[in-house]
């Protein structure tokens, strides 16, 4: 059960969410606090590098952490989050997608009900996030031109 007082997401100027996407972003920090974590502060870079990959996987009817040319997922968000001007760098991703749509609260429970992505949420080195919800009314490959919802959470870390 997400505890009803999580705290407020930190957004930078820049960062536009959808709604689905502010909900997750506040879902996953609940999640965190009731788990007695700090929350994750939102990443411009971050989701970009989510919101890239969230929309490669739509056009490409693809659903993969690594990118359609085989770039391993690390190696795609550090394009975005680079790591050279830090001595610690860590990345990590949660991926789902729903037919025809979902919502924050489901999103938060299929990663809840699996161990790897719940280990990413709870992750206490974690210290910030990206977040990319990207629909289509038909998507190709393995969505098989259904609608769909597709979600990233890119987890990142540097000091």
């Amino acid at each position: 059960m997400v505890a009803s007082a999580a705290p407020a997401a930190t957004h930078r100027p820049g960062i536009a969410l959808s709604s689905l996407e502010q909900g997750v972003l506040f879902d996953i920090n609940a999640f965190r606090a009731a788990n007695h974590l700090a929350p994750l502060r939102l990443s411009a870079a971050l989701t970009d590098s989510a919101r890239t990959h969230s929309e490669q996987m739509e056009a490409d009817g693809y659903f993969a952490h690594n990118s359609f040319d085989g770039t391993a997922f690390w190696q795609r968000i550090q394009a975005f989050y680079p790591s050279s001007k830090y001595g610690f760098w860590s990345v990590g991703e949660n991926l789902l997608w729903s037919s025809p749509d979902v919502d924050a609260q489901k999103a938060l429970t299929m990663w809840e009900n699996s161990p790897e992505h719940r280990k990413n949420m709870l992750d206490p080195h974690w210290q910030e996030i990206g977040v990319s919800a990207v629909h289509t009314d038909r998507a190709p490959g393995v969505y098989q031109g259904l609608a769909v919802t597709i979600v990233t959470t890119d987890f990142g870390v540097r000091r």
